[in-house]
């Protein structure tokens, strides 16, 4: 065993990571010493199969209740346990499953750690983690090294860079399959522009954009019964909130960074093949000062109200650019604190031509008119991705437009016919990886700071594989 530690440090040395890359933590130590068999013989034999697969859920509020519905949708799945530790969401969650006409699965509830009595008493094929930003690192790796081979973990994967290198060192070390549920991946335009990116009608990809551009106000101080705006409605974040509000506003009181990239990088990341012959080599942020929040609260609970005395650090938006090893470029914003209509704001660019999801544009030299735009709905029917044309009937009724039920199709083929993860550990560390270099980089003045290559090496030869 001393061995495995000393090679695992030395492949660490060897690929360069120091101090501005990968800290070698306790948890993923310990992960390197217990590889994927052992973690997977520590439990009791699995009974009988009956052919289905086995899903647990850790985190019941709306984000698991739309997941439930797409894995009860979908032939051959059954949902062996849940956990949580609110009561509410957890009922409301039961009463959802009993929709389907299902047993009701077993129910792990109370302390913090609750979770880890369900991932060491239960079999699973798959655990689906959609509780708190915080929660997600500490979830995931308990899951990878109780031997659970797929794991699925909410957005954003992680919060530090620290907790992208455990994700990657536990999957490696255990063998577990980690899947990032990106479901903006999954988006029709979106799969549609990739496929064009692919086939070459844009050419040589140069430079994208894109980030998340979201009035959150309202998430971000709900009473659970009204939105602030609507007359009755109380401001409230923190543990007497609704949902998000109990823990998402408190990152914009600690934090200044991109603290939700994932929406809009994935997608970018797939049309570049970032880990797969291309990678992210380098990140500057910057933040603007923080007005949002607090005009929102004097707003709407006057100048003397308790929470127009918090201060918010986190820059009303923040703009981060992203160098890449094969030439390009990404710039990425988040703005979730201002009055502002949804948009992510993709660009794809290229040397014969561009898609811009803002006025629904796209322009290809050689088949546009000089100068003009085209209707991007033209060009995507006919490059409509085989998943969307293929489920569209199915995808319909679900969340998102359709793609929440796209993104979880595709994951269950993965686990059913042990595949990898369509969207893998390497992608979920360096999409979520923004967060903690942007933080790095505002508090430095906007210091340029590398990048980590999670891959140690393997994106060179790495080919690409979402979605093919």
């Amino acid at each position: 065993m001393e061995n495995t530690r000393r090679n695992f440090l030395k492949k660490v040395t060897a690929a360069g990571i120091g101090a501005a890359g990968l800290a070698v933590t306790d948890q993923a130590m310990a992960a390197v010493n217990q590889p994927g068999e052992a973690a997977q013989q520590k439990k009791k034999p699995a009974g009988k199969s009956d052919g289905m697969l086995r899903f647990g859920f850790i985190g019941t509020g709306s984000r698991c209740q739309e997941h439930i519905n797409n894995v009860l949708g979908i032939p051959g799945n059954k949902i062996v346990a849940v956990c949580d530790i609110q009561k509410g969401p957890l009922e409301k969650t039961l009463k959802h499953i009993a929709k389907f006409n299902v047993p009701e699965p077993k129910v792990y509830t109370g302390g913090e750690r609750e979770f880890e009595k369900m991932l060491n008493n239960e079999e699973f094929d798959c655990v689906i983690i959609a509780s708190p930003w915080e929660w997600h690192v500490p979830m995931a790796v308990a899951a990878m090294k109780a031997g659970v081979p797929y794991v699925g973990v909410e957005v954003s994967a992680a919060n530090t860079v620290e907790e992208c290198w455990d994700l990657v060192n536990v999957s490696e070390a255990t063998g577990s399959h980690l899947n990032i549920l990106e479901n903006v991946c999954y988006r029709r335009d979106v799969m549609a522009a990739l496929r064009m990116v692919r086939e070459g009608l844009f050419g040589e990809m140069i430079h994208g954009t894109c980030g998340y551009q979201h009035d959150l106000r309202d998430v971000k101080f709900n009473d659970g019964v009204h939105y602030t705006y609507q007359e009755g409605g109380e401001l409230r974040m923190g543990p007497t909130a609704y949902a998000e509000a109990q823990w998402r506003t408190q990152h914009s009181v600690t934090r200044n960074g991109d603290v939700y990239p994932t929406h809009g990088i994935g997608p970018v990341a797939n049309c570049l093949n970032i880990n797969r012959g291309n990678r992210f080599l380098s990140l500057t942020s910057m933040a603007t000062q923080s007005r949002g929040l607090h005009n929102f609260v004097v707003d709407k609970g006057g100048a003397n109200h308790p929470y127009a005395k918090i201060h918010f650090n986190l820059g009303d938006i923040v703009t981060s650019m992203i160098k890449c090893a094969n030439g390009q470029t990404v710039i990425v914003t988040h703005d979730t604190n201002l009055p502002r209509p949804y948009s992510l704001g993709f660009r794809i660019q290229g040397t014969r031509g561009l898609w811009m999801n803002d006025g629904n544009h796209v322009y290809v030299e050689g088949q546009s008119k000089p100068h003009r735009w085209d209707a991007s709905d033209d060009w995507f029917k006919k490059y409509d991705h085989k998943l969307w044309s293929t489920l569209e009937a199915k995808a319909k009724e679900a969340g998102h437009g359709g793609m929440d039920y796209i993104m979880m199709y595709d994951f269950i083929d993965a686990i059913r016919n042990k595949k990898p993860a369509p969207m893998d550990c390497y992608d979920a560390a360096a999409w979520s990886a923004i967060s903690g270099l942007s933080e790095m980089s505002i508090a430095r003045g906007g210091a340029v700071v590398d990048f980590p290559d999670f891959t140690r090496g393997q994106w060179i030869h790495r080919q690409p594989a979402f979605a093919l």
